[in-house]
């Protein structure tokens, strides 16, 4: 609770020194913030795993995990940070609040033991960053991101509550190991109002991390977006989604996958086939990566329908190698926009020849999404595909591999575009030192992922 608590006061912090025009404190007070609260994560580890403050949080080792992550992948957020904000807005404290709060919710959602706190969790998750999608005033297609983002995450915050209602009205708790012994309690008696908050629940948290078919406001959003509000909200949040929404499959609902097994493999299915033939067809950088993090999400959602010992380190693994590949792909983006003024493909033209080290990074980012060996993205890949082979859901794994060759083809469409086409500048781009510390650590640590997994497949 250290970590939830810290973050709170320093988003209020970081308002004040906004407030008193410290604006040269905000990073590193906030960098410094970040690693107290990961201190305190770090601190729980070997602590005794019991809900806490009547049952509403736990902290045990699946939601310090995590925590962890979303944490580490922040401070990488708000190291690309520098400068970033100054040329949207000279008010840029509420930028790094909004980011916090944001945060915080997300360690609430990895965090909840009961569903009052995960809807809270969500709640202060996703109302900071409808704030940030449209942050930028004058900006027709950020407004247009905020505005369907708002509508749509309170349209499935309803479908998300009235799943809720049922299963309270079934159960008559939120507590997640009260809902639990009432499946087992009624292993042949259970509500149909029950069967019904289960469909409900599903719909909400495929809305909330992008699944298809209610995955129609992610592209605008994410391509409406601020580049970093962007990384943000694929990121970190789509990842705290997936713990939140294994948690609760895995905790509660596995004696009904029966049930909700067949629903959710449509929802697989749809996702992978959208995702990656829509990224297929996209001519901006930004806005295939927006497509592609749909099919990503059908991948992560493969441990969700083969539940087994091996769910929480799959997705965390995969998580891992998404996150810092993304940051990479966004923050090259950054630097080529700032310089060409366009995010589409061809504004990679001979990067390979003006600046090597970016390409290089930009490569290794592409080869770990596109689940190249050697990679985290393949480590990755290879846990989700084995958790489906294990449950021999056959027709499921050759759909996979081949939506994984065409994620292929339009991963690799960049490299090609850096390497062997050829571009109007002749000037380098350049990378400001914070962006190369940045690029290094994602680099090194997704080839030592992809070399080396067991490091993180500890964080069980």
């Amino acid at each position: 609770m250290g970590a939830i608590i810290t973050l709170s006061l320093l988003g209020i912090l970081i308002l004040y020194l906004g407030l008193y025009k410290a604006k040269n404190a905000l990073l590193p007070v906030s960098i410094l913030g970040l690693l107290l609260a990961l201190g305190y994560e770090v601190y729980y580890w070997n602590m005794e795993a019991v809900p806490l403050y009547k049952g509403m949080v736990i902290f045990d080792h699946f939601s310090l995990s995590f925590s962890i992550l979303c944490l580490a992948l922040t401070i990488l957020i708000l190291l690309l940070s520098k400068e970033y904000f100054k040329a949207i807005s000279d008010n840029i404290a509420e930028y790094y609040t909004l980011i916090l709060f944001s945060l915080t919710g997300a360690l609430l959602v990895c965090s909840y033991h009961n569903f009052a706190m995960l809807f809270i969790g969500l709640e202060i998750m996703s109302v900071a960053l409808y704030i940030l999608a449209g942050i930028r005033r004058n900006d027709k297609a950020s407004n247009e991101a905020s505005l369907k983002y708002f509508l749509m995450g309170a349209f499935s915050t309803g479908f998300l509550l009235f799943g809720i209602t049922l299963l309270y009205g079934s159960t008559g708790s939120f507590d997640l190991a009260a809902i639990k012994q009432y499946i087992i309690d009624n292993p042949t008696g259970i509500s149909p109002m029950f069967y019904g908050g289960i469909l409900l629940l599903l719909v909400g948290l495929c809305f909330k991390v992008g699944a298809a078919p209610f995955h129609f406001w992610t592209p605008d959003v994410y391509d409406g977006s601020p580049i970093l509000v962007t990384t943000f909200m694929s990121t970190v949040v789509k990842i705290a989604s997936f713990a939140g929404f294994l948690k609760l499959f895995s905790t509660v609902l596995v004696p009904l996958n029966e049930f909700w097994t067949p629903v959710l493999l449509t929802v697989v299915i749809i996702t992978l086939f959208l995702g990656n033939v829509t990224a297929l067809m996209q001519t901006s950088f930004k806005r295939m990566l927006a497509y592609s993090s749909i099919s990503h999400a059908g991948y992560m959602l493969f441990a969700i329908l083969s539940i087994g010992p091996n769910s929480a380190s799959g997705i965390l693994t995969y998580s891992a190698a998404y996150g810092l590949a993304s940051i990479v792909a966004f923050g090259a983006l950054i630097l080529v926009k700032r310089q060409i003024g366009s995010d589409h493909f061809e504004s990679f033209n001979g990067l390979g020849k003006r600046n090597p080290w970016l390409a290089f990074a930009v490569t290794v980012a592409m080869l770990s999404l596109a689940g190249i060996p050697l990679t985290a993205g393949f480590i990755g890949k290879f846990m989700m595909f084995s958790n489906v082979m294990n449950d021999y859901h056959t027709v499921l794994l050759i759909l996979a591999a081949i939506n994984a060759a065409v994620g292929v083809y339009y991963y690799l469409r960049v490299v090609v575009h850096m390497y062997f086409m050829n571009s109007k500048e002749d000037h380098t781009v350049a990378t400001p030192v914070n962006f190369q510390v940045v690029f290094v650590i994602a680099v090194i640590l997704t080839i030592v992922l992809g070399v080396y997994p067991d490091f993180l497949l500890v964080l069980r």
